[in-house]
Order: C-alpha cells, then structure tokens, then sequence
C-alpha cells in the first residue's frame, strides 16, 4: 500500500476512504480505522493493512474506540471484471462470508468453506496466501473474533451464548482465544466497553425494545433521495418511512427453519455523521450481524464513491451521493418489480400491499412508535407457491403476472434461484427469463438490486431513453447500449441516476 497517501488519509480523518485500509500503530499493538478520533500516531510508527485478518496476522489488536468490525466493507468486494481468475475466486470467497450465518447454520471451516467454493482446502490456502497475504483459517479466526467483539459490545448476552454464535464449542476455548488474541478476556473487554465514553458505547440497551448499533459509510451520500426512493415504494403494512427524520423502517424475518426469527428494524441517518443509527427488536437479537449486514445492502452503505462518482457525475450533474437502493429480501424485490411491470410505481404499490396484507403472516409482536403502521410480513415463497392462480387474480394482477409470480415463488422455494448477492450473475439471469412473464428488463433490475450487481442495465427501457435523448430514435435499444459502454462496470449506478434525472425533469414541468 501506499503508506505515504495513506498516513495523509489517517491525519485528515477521511471518511471516503473507512474501509479501505487499516492502520497498526507500533508503539500500542493496536489497528484502527482511518476515522479514528484517537491522537493521530507518528508516521514512522504505522502500518497500513487492507484487511483486519491482515493486521491481526501482524500482531495487532482491534481498537475499541473505532471498532473495525464496524467499518464499511472492503471497495470493490462485488466488482472484478478485470482481475485474473485467482483474485476473481477470491473475491468470491470472502463474498460467501459477508453475510453472518453464526445463528442458523455450523461456523465456517476452511473445508466447508473450499467446498462451497468448489475447490480443496489447500487450493484455497494457496489462493488467499497469493492475493490476501493470509492463511483462510487466519480470515476465519479475525472474523469470529470481530463478530463476538460486536456482541459483547452491542448486546447484553452471556458469554455462553456469544461463544456458541462466535464458532467456538466451550466457554472456556473461546476466552482462551479470545484472551491469546486480544490480551484481554471478553468480561474484560467488556466491562471496559462499559467505561469508554464514545458514541458506540450508548449502544447497549438491556430493555426489551431492541439493540442500537451504528452503521459507517463512505461519504458522500445523499440520504434524502435514498429514502425518498424508498417512501415512494414504501408499502402500507410492511414498511415506514419518516422524510423528515429520514428513517425507514420495516418487517423482516431472517433465518430457515427453526433458526428463522423476525420481527422490526428502522434505520436513521445522523445528521452531520457519515453514519446509519440501525435500531432491531429483541427478536432479532440471534440475527444481530445479518440484519446488520442486510441494512448495509439496502442502503448501498459499503459503496465506494470514489470509484464511480467521478466518471458519472459529468454525464448525471446534480447526482453527487446518489446510491443504489438494494433490498433485504431478494424474493420480495423480485415479486415487486413483476408486479411493476408496465404500471406505475403508484399501482404497482397498490397492488403489492394488497399482496401482504391477504398473505403476509401478521407481526405477533407489533412495534411502538416511532415505528407505527408496521403490521405484517412479506408472504414467503413457498406460501405464494402453494397459492392458486386466482388467488392472485383477485388482488387485481392480471393472468400474466400470476403465473410469473407463482413461477418465481416455486423456484425460490424449490432452491432453485437464489436471489441474493453471490448467486451467480449468468446462470441466474437465464433462470429468471426461463420463467414465463420475466424478460429482460425484469432481470436486470432484479441484478441490479437483489444480487447488487453495479453493472446491470436495461437497455430496452422507456424512461433510460427519455434520459439519453433516445425517445424517439429509431433502433433506441442498441444506441442505449453502445451508449452505456463508457459507463461500466458502473451501470447500475448510472441507470438509477438516468431514472432520478427523468423523475427531476418531470417534476420540473409540473
């Protein structure tokens, strides 16, 4: 790395660059984020870090003020397209952990994990030496270390019960660990926790309403057009949102089986902070870092506008900070973008709500303010799968949406289409269009926001070409796409800017 560029980044506190590196410092053994309030450290006494299993491999320990766990995720984690196939397969495989999975299924090994990835253990090892500079069991060792560090910190639960979601089988291994690692037992860590007087300190709250943690971006973002995308699709039962406040807030259930829970989560910008207030319901407490991750993914918190703010602005002015809202439920976004097709945003709406409403199962336990209106969860797949065409009829979908709808939802359940990021781009694109009544442009936006693909583009839509000056052109769909070429891999990002500029220019008119 750059050490030079680095240490300039680490003196000015640079919040476009959280996540990007990780400084050692020498003199105290510990790593932190570049937006650390600590006393900037002399320059001859820092190492830079791309990762934190990097620098806890050099002897570092974590600091407690700036809570690396915390930091927005790697630039770049979804956007090869460039690098050979060994960094390609990499990225892959730290992609196959960013969702926490401690709750519901056995803690990564280096076994299961290769498997996943189709290859042996010590391919595996060679790969991440080659590229990361770390042995796989080093990446998985931070990672549970950081994990139960967030719970200790974030939550209220005994050591038993962080030990057990952290991968370690006793008590006393994980405080060994722990203890090796750190040089502080987890009681320790936490009852200094306790004493620290930062923000992240305020996050525990022992009272039933829930946990509060805080989510970092990188800067800029422009938080009144993320939540007002959000609000105008926002749907009656489901969801919330305050433009004043700028919160939003909805149902959601994570997990499978026995391990699924559910209940409410509502995010707020802080004003004048790169930073989300993420609040959950104690039911979600065993999902603590996957909604926490699925927050990150709905809001595009780990984008990285250094890379494409630059080549987009120029052909998007006034779009500085704009964001591609993601999603928390891969199948729910699918369903609404079918529902969308061709209809207004304002139908589309209308018509989802009434799905939730006739067969999404109720909240047992209904929020309180500021979360009020918040009554149901979205229907599961399998419980649209199982439902008769005319029972979608009756909402007011007409027979073509019925059967891509229900043809969706038994894929889903099935296992067969996974709608999440990961899944694999071409082979999923191809299993949507597979099903009658999903053409491209659906499956390009499902990409673009359920798989969080930066570069999806629909080269066939109306309101892309009104955008580009192609209305009426004859042949619009190829010029829109040989157009579209200076802008990858970024054309995701493009296109909802291609769509806001429309929306901006009609709003104008009126």
């Amino acid at each position: 790395m750059d050490s030079v560029a680095c240490y300039r980044v680490l003196q000015a506190r640079d919040a476009r660059f959280d996540g990007h590196f990780f400084t050692g410092v020498r003199s105290t053994g510990i790593y932190c984020r570049p937006v650390c309030k600590v006393r900037i450290p002399l320059e001859k006494n820092c190492l830079f870090f791309s990762l934190p299993a990097q620098a806890e491999a050099a002897g570092f320990r974590p600091c407690l003020r700036c809570r690396p766990e915390l930091a927005p995720a790697a630039p770049g984690l979804y956007h090869w397209s460039t690098q050979d196939a060994g960094a390609m397969l990499v990225r892959q495989a730290l992609q196959l952990l960013e969702i926490p999975q401690g709750h519901s299924v056995a803690p990564w090994t280096v076994q299961s994990w290769a498997a996943q990835l189709g290859i042996s253990a010590r391919h595996l090892r060679r790969l991440m030496e080659e590229h990361l500079h770390i042995a796989p069991l080093q990446y998985l060792q931070t990672r549970r270390l950081l994990h139960a560090k967030q719970w200790l910190s974030d939550t209220h639960w005994p050591m038993n019960k962080v030990a057990r979601l952290s991968g370690y089988g006793s008590v006393r291994g994980f405080n060994a660990v722990f203890a090796k690692h750190y040089r502080l037992t987890p009681s320790a860590l936490r009852r200094t926790l306790r004493q620290e007087d930062t923000l992240q300190a305020s996050n525990i709250h022992p009272l039933a309403a829930g946990f509060t943690v805080y989510l970092p971006y990188r800067p800029p973002l422009d938080a009144r057009q993320l939540i007002g995308f959000l609000h105008q699709r926002a749907l009656p039962g489901l969801e919330a949102v305050d433009l004043v406040q700028l919160r939003y807030a909805r149902s959601l259930r994570v997990g499978q089986g026995a391990h699924r829970c559910g209940g409410w989560m509502a995010a707020r910008f802080i004003p004048g902070s790169a930073q989300v207030q993420l609040q959950m319901s104690a039911s979600l407490g065993p999902a603590l870092l996957e909604v926490q991750s699925l927050c990150r993914r709905l809001l595009d918190l780990d984008a990285d506008p250094l890379a494409y703010e630059p080549l987009l602005v120029p052909a998007f002015p006034g779009t500085e900070g704009m964001r591609l809202p993601g999603t928390v439920d891969g199948f729910e976004l699918a369903v609404r973008a079918i529902v969308g097709q061709q209809v207004t945003v304002a139908a589309a709406r209308t018509l989802c709500a009434r799905l939730v409403a006739a067969f999404g199962d109720s909240m047992a336990d209904k929020p309180s303010m500021p979360l009020q209106g918040i009554s149901h969860y979205f229907p599961h797949a399998a419980r649209i799968a199982d439902l008769a065409a005319s029972a979608l009829g009756a909402l007011g979908l007409v027979r073509q949406r019925q059967a891509a709808i229900i043809g969706l939802a038994r894929a889903v359940a099935q296992g067969d289409l996974r709608l999440e990021p990961g899944a694999p781009l071409e082979r999923t694109l191809e299993r949507l269009q597979s099903i009658e009544g999903i053409g491209p442009w659906t499956a390009q936006y499902i990409a673009m926001r359920a798989l969080r693909w930066p570069d999806a583009f629909p080269p066939g839509d109306v309101a892309l070409h009104k955008a580009l000056g192609l209305a009426h052109a004859p042949r619009a769909k190829a010029l829109a796409q040989a157009a579209s070429q200076v802008w990858r891999p970024w054309r995701s990002y493009a296109t909802i800017r291609a769509w806001q500029s429309v929306a901006a220019t009609a709003r104008a008119k009126t």
